[in-house]
Formats: C-alpha cells, structure tokens, sequence
C-alpha cells in the first residue's frame, strides 16, 4: 500500500489497559467503546521522549509518503499483500485466549485478517509481550481448510497435511508472517471499565515472521470490511456500525481518544452531522469515497477528471484513518494550491520544505491566516479547519498538509481531526460531525 514503499494501514490503533482485562462479560447488542492513541502519545509504547514534536510529525509524514502507493490498483492484490509493517498510527491493546493473553497491535481500517505471533515461532522478530502459546488456552481451534474464512485469505492460503488452513504474506518492504489461521476467545476492554469477549473469532496465529516490524507490537488488528475483519466477524453484534474521535496529537497530552462498535455507540448523529455514501469496489477492504471537488474559501474547484489507473469517477478517495497526510490526485491538486495560496494573507515569505516532503510552506513564527476548505464528498460538505490542513512542522515553518499523488486518493486522519466519523456498513455511509474529540 504505498507508491514509494508501503504501509500498515491504520489504520486506527487503540490501546486498552491491561488492569481492565478481569472480570470477563459477553458483549452486549448495545456496543462497547475503547481507547484510541496515537502511535505518538506519551501513551504509547512507540513514544521516543528524545523526540521533539515536530521530529515527531516529520515521522509520521514520511510513513504516509511511504504508504500512499499502497492503495495503488498494481498493489491491491491479496488481503494485505502490500502492508508495511509498524507503520501505523495507532494502537490497541487487547487479548487472545482463555486464560486471556495480552498483546499490542496495530488497528488498521486498510487490512482484514487480525494477527498475532505464535509460539511455537521458528523465525520470529522480538517483541516486549509475550507470544501467544496456543497449547496453553482452552478454546483455541485450527480454522480448516473448506471454510469460507480459509478462502477469503485468496491466494495467500495453502492448506496443511492435516487439513488445517494456512497462511503467509510477503510485503512489499521484504518483511513476512505465516502461520495457521484459527479460531479463538477475543477480548477487548470498554471504556465502560468491563472487558468484552468475543468466543470463536478467526485469526492469524503466526509462527514465522521477520523485516522491519517493531517489537513494541505483536500483530495487526484488521478493521477493513472484508469478511476476515473485526468488523465483519463481529456484525451480529455491532451491526456494521464503528465510530472514533481523533485529536490533535499533542506531545503533553495523556488523553486518549475513543472508537466505538455498537448500535448505541457507534452511530453518529446530530447537529452539524453530513453523511457520503460508501462505493463498493475490489478489493472490498478498503473504505472509498467520492469527492466531487473542493472549495478554497467561497470559491469552488469542481473535480473533472481522473487518471484511468485511480479507478472511475465514483470511488476515487479512501478514507483511512492511518495516513496522516490527505493525498489528491496530481492532475488537481496543482490548481487547490494555487488557489490557497492565493487566498491566504499575512502568510510570510514561501520556502521550500527542507524535509522534502510538502509542496507549498511558509516562513514564519506567526500563525498564518488560512482559509476554510471545504471537501465536497458526494451528498455531504466537510468544512476542514486550518489544524486540518496546515500543521507547524518547524519553530519558523508552516506547511500545507495536503499533497499530490499519481494514485488513487486517500482522506487521511489530520483532515479527519476534531470529527466523529462513523462508518455504517449497513446503510452503506460514512458520517460526519465536527467534535471536539479532547471532550468526546
């Protein structure tokens, strides 16, 4: 999932307290919701306090350059076949088996299948929790190879001597993980301070793993909306619904934001709320939109064209909450820059980014008068805030957030900042409303 290397979609980590994983229940009709932080967060085990904050986001842009090319339609073969290990930008921490064992992952709304490292492992990278031992819980199972979660694997299963469904993917970036493909007790902990099981949830217990991933996760927490999904496995219960609230990154900031799964928590509604349709296309991971143009102030930048590779008209964005740079199309995004550099006034001398990562920056110390731009997805107005599309990436540098791409579009999480953004995979939507996620 990248154009100049690859990516781990999170999509969307979220990190749950391991005190919090007594006293089991079985999930509700209601919902449940958890904590989501930001890979950054002092929170996260991911935090490098030798860091300043803007080293820290020059970080996390340069995975999203690396990542964008991920959605690429060359690259969309296989279930994940193109992710980037350790690139996500959040966390999650929950439990697999019975005794629950905990383990760190990356909650990624850009693959499927969850996953975990095994033992026994015969090539495993490091990692600081423990491996999972599935001799060592009482309700784990091997998946076989005629189910239909073995064959929605595609072409990275194969099938064992003892008829037990296997799995291995090669990413991009050279990393791998394999193992077999089962079904065990899946526990998550509500903010709500009560744990939520999930019996016979369908993993990947990986026994050979190697690359670059970081040893401060163990897995990978698939929220795309294929069939070996969270979101998918868990639809009798969440009814297709998820919602989360992300916020500013901060580096003094020790509040969490929130995802919520669940008819009661996971709807979003209310004043201020615009809802897009959901497109279907292949592969049906991903979460597409359509954007239709933007404006820049008052004045509006209809979207006419597309480049044949990104796909059709209708689809031509996917909104992933684990890139953090929104990217556009090279073939508009030359005439939204003019226009917003144009419309921005007491802007300081232009520059270019010594990073070499954005296309139009600005030196100054002062905060820049940035307009209102407005993101036009079909049925639905997305009134993007300055936080959404500038960011300081230097003590006299300011730099505009959105960048060009010559693949398919992504709406990434800075844009996405200080909204509840719901997903309704029932009614096929995706939901708006402008938060302030620190209160949410």
């Amino acid at each position: 999932m990248e154009g100049f290397g690859v990516k781990i979609f999170l999509n969307v980590v979220v990190v749950m307290f391991l005190s919090q994983l007594l006293g089991l229940v079985m999930a509700t009709s209601g919902g449940f919701s958890v904590d989501l932080i930001h890979r950054d967060s002092p929170l996260s085990p991911f935090f490098d306090p030798s860091k300043t904050r803007t080293e820290r986001l020059t970080d996390a842009f340069r995975r999203s350059v690396s990542q964008v090319g991920r959605f690429r339609p060359g690259n969309l073969k296989g279930i994940e076949s193109s992710i980037v290990p350790s690139a996500g930008e959040y966390l999650i921490n929950l439990s697999i088996g019975i005794p629950p064992v905990p383990i760190i992952a990356i909650a990624d709304t850009g693959s499927d299948l969850t996953w975990t490292q095994c033992r026994p492992c015969n090539s495993c990278y490091k990692q600081v929790l423990p491996f999972f031992d599935p001799q060592k819980s009482s309700t784990y199972r091997h998946s076989s190879c005629g189910t239909s979660y073995c064959l929605a694997l595609g072409k990275d299963r194969s099938c064992s001597k003892q008829k037990h469904c296997t799995f291995r993917y090669s990413y991009a970036d050279g990393s791998f993980t394999g193992g077999n493909l089962a079904a065990e007790t899946l526990t998550v902990a509500s903010t709500a301070g009560k744990p939520v099981k999930f019996p016979k949830f369908v993993f990947g217990c990986g026994h050979s793993s190697g690359g670059i991933f970081d040893g401060n996760s163990s897995g990978i927490v698939g929220l795309g909306s294929g069939k070996l999904s969270m979101i998918s496995q868990l639809k009798s219960t969440i009814k297709g619904r998820f919602s989360y609230c992300l916020q500013p990154v901060s580096t003094d900031s020790t509040i969490s934001g929130r995802i919520s799964f669940g008819t009661s928590s996971g709807i979003v509604s209310g004043s201020g709320t615009v809802s897009t349709p959901l497109v279907r296309k292949k592969p049906n991971t991903y979460y597409y939109l359509t954007l239709e143009g933007f404006s820049v102030g008052k004045k509006r930048l209809p979207y006419k064209s597309f480049r044949k590779k990104a796909g059709a008209e209708e689809g031509n964005i996917i909104v992933d909450s684990g890139t953090t740079i929104t990217f556009i199309p090279e073939n508009f995004y030359s005439k939204l820059e003019k226009s917003v550099e144009k419309s921005i006034k007491e802007k300081g001398k232009r520059v270019k980014d010594p990073n070499g990562i954005f296309s139009l920056c600005y030196n100054t110390t002062r905060e820049i008068k940035a307009p209102i731009i407005t993101a036009h997805l079909r049925d639905a107005n997305v009134e993007l805030q300055p936080l959404n599309t500038f960011t300081r990436v230097q003590e006299d540098l300011v730099c505009f957030t959105l960048m060009a791409t010559s693949d398919v579009g992504v709406f990434g999480n800075m844009a996405q900042v200080n909204f509840l953004v719901g997903f309704d995979l029932r009614k096929k939507i995706v939901s708006f409303m402008p938060t302030d996620c620190s209160q949410h």
